[in-house]
């Protein structure tokens, strides 16, 4: 399981290093928006410290919670806030932008400090990736 674990961390960030940023935005206002989610999580993964892999009715238990937390992420829409991508660096921000003339409200993922100005992005399930450092400015 560890295995596995480090398999998925690894091909994690390989995937968000390999994204193509397609989109030229421009950030006119941006504010961060905290993790809520994530505090709510802990408490609860922590009540399973104990489990072993020998006692069946405890890892049942422990799959079932997090199908349970899989189904309200994505139905939140939230699914791409995880600790892994906290792990990685990345901040959520809600941001207004202009793309193709339009101004619009949305939510951005960028690591590190979200600055106003033209960047790059990608669009991923509902949320702008950006690219770092504001590498890709127009």
């Amino acid at each position: 399981m560890v295995g596995l674990t480090m398999f998925a961390v690894l091909f994690s960030a390989l995937v968000m290093r390999h994204l193509r940023f397609r989109y030229s935005l421009e950030v006119l206002e941006s504010k961060p928006v905290p993790n809520d989610l994530i505090n709510y999580v802990f408490p609860y993964v922590v009540s399973f410290m104990g489990l072993s892999y020998g006692e069946d009715q405890k890892l049942a238990g422990f799959a079932v919670f997090l199908a349970w937390l899989f189904a309200i992420t994505y139905r939140s829409g939230q699914i791409v806030l995880n600790p892994l991508l906290l792990l990685f660096g990345w901040q959520l921000y809600e941001a207004k932008i202009r793309t193709s003339g339009q101004e619009r409200t949305v939510r951005i993922l960028r690591q590190g400090a979200l600055h106003h100005g033209p960047v790059r992005g990608e669009l991923v399930q509902d949320f702008y990736f950006v690219e770092r450092d504001n590498e890709g400015q127009v």
